[in-house]
């Protein structure tokens, strides 16, 4: 009987050795059926992103919002959150997905990709990338939820229910999905020369949803009292919970907006991570300078701002930028939702314009300084900060006054169907009994 030699039994044991490497590691690659090549790695990242991604909404932003409002309002923010995924889901499988991403004008998709129609397990997102289609659905779905949602925090208190989710549903299909669109579907936005930079949502997500809440609050007006009887946040810790949730699922939020398993997400998790906890610091260190006293509500606020304005940013700075982006937006978010909200006072209750509006533009125009590969960042040669900062404005101001104008409309419409606040005395009440039948406490 042969027996194999000591070199034999080496090289089969280094066969296998490698072999299992490649499984564990996922970096088999996989050919589809229609021809691309799926890599099992960027496979499992963006799926884990996607979960990462929906967890920010819940229970993240869910638990976040609701330990801000008073107690008589904690289970209506909840609520609110979760309807809004719930609709938004199905919004996106019947034709959302299809607006945003299928081909179509420069403004909207077409129809061809409702109901994910095509689009089987091997089908690819495009020839560029390693993922199914169906897993880049799922992670774009986890984006349209948010959003919306994102809104709901500047009018709380006083919003009828009905009137929140007609306000919410048409506001996406009428505004996400076409600057979703003109920014990453495929289009192209009027007057807007040049490539926008927007990785993960500074324009689509951020300034979308600041706006949007903005002329919400001042249509709607301020919750009743306001500003001068005290309105203090029901349940910190719970607010704390739901920020730390979504600093969390934002390396999903980010990282994950590369579609690969790589370096270049490696960094992403990295500036995001570090614009966050610069953005927390500054806004601790003009709280303490300016009221005496670090306040855990300023420093997860901070925390927020600084993740809102490096999500445009993401994909395309260095640890310079982020430190930059976080400081910036940790300064003038600050300033937007103290001083000059007391100034105009306009009741943005849980500062969603002051901090994903401002946030948003503060990072989709640094973007254009700090991506340049001399400080930092990742641009070419051909990479040019001062046409880089037209476009990027550009963008930004046709973002900022179709939101507007779109979001006024369909404001004064569901007011004439719905009738957009509840009474005085509901409003008293509170909309956790006026609304819902029910109380998040029992005593």
């Amino acid at each position: 009987m042969h027996r194999p030699t000591s070199s034999t039994l080496r090289r089969l044991v280094s066969l296998i050795l490698t072999f299992t490497a490649l499984l564990t590691t996922g970096a088999l690659a996989q050919e589809g059926a229609s021809g691309f090549t799926m890599s099992a790695g960027d496979t499992a990242w963006i799926l884990t992103a996607t979960a990462l991604v929906l967890f920010m909404t819940i229970p993240g932003l869910s638990l976040f919002y609701a330990g801000l409002v008073r107690e008589k309002n904690v289970l209506s923010v909840l609520m609110h959150c979760f309807v809004i995924t719930c609709v938004m889901s199905i919004v996106w499988l019947v034709f959302g997905y299809s607006w945003a991403f299928a081909e179509g004008n420069a403004f909207i998709g077409g129809l061809g990709k409702g109901f994910l129609s095509g689009i089987g397990p091997d089908a690819a997102y495009s020839p560029d990338h390693t993922i199914p289609e169906l897993v880049f659905f799922a992670f774009q779905m986890t984006f349209f939820i948010i959003t919306p949602a994102l809104m709901v925090g500047a009018f709380v208190e006083r919003i009828r229910f009905s009137a929140m989710l007609a306000f919410v549903t048409l506001w996406a299909i009428a505004v996400y999905l076409p600057i979703c669109h003109m920014v990453w579907g495929g289009g192209s936005m009027p007057l807007v020369g040049g490539s926008i930079i927007d990785h993960a949502g500074g324009i689509v997500v951020h300034l979308t949803a600041g706006i949007g809440a903005l002329v919400a609050v001042l249509v709607l007006g301020p919750r009743h009292g306001y500003p001068k009887v005290p309105m203090p946040p029901h349940n910190l810790p719970m607010c704390v919970c739901g920020t730390g949730m979504l600093w969390v699922g934002w390396f999903g939020f980010n990282a994950g907006s590369g579609l690969g398993a790589n370096g270049g997400s490696g960094m992403t998790l990295i500036v995001t991570h570090m614009s966050a906890a610069t953005g927390a610091l500054t806004w601790m260190i003009w709280e303490w300078l300016t009221l005496k006293k670090p306040s855990m509500l300023g420093i997860a606020t901070g925390s927020i701002a600084g993740l809102a304005a490096i999500t445009p940013a993401s994909g395309a700075v260095g640890p310079l930028g982020a430190l930059v982006i976080g400081a910036a937006s940790g300064t003038i978010c600050w300033i937007f939702s103290t001083k000059l909200k007391q100034k105009f006072g306009y009741d943005d209750s849980l500062d969603v314009f002051g901090v994903h509006g401002v946030g948003g533009f503060v990072g989709t125009m640094l973007v254009a300084v700090f991506g340049a590969s001399s400080l930092g960042g990742n641009g070419d040669a051909d990479f040019n900060i001062g046409s880089q900062l037209v476009t990027q404005f550009s963008a930004s101001l046709f973002t900022i006054v179709y939101t507007a104008i779109v979001s006024f409309v369909i404001l004064k419409v569901v007011d004439a169907i719905f009738g957009l606040r509840v009474d005085e005395r509901e409003e008293n009440v509170g909309l956790d009994i006026t609304d819902h039948g029910e109380t998040g406490y029992n005593s």
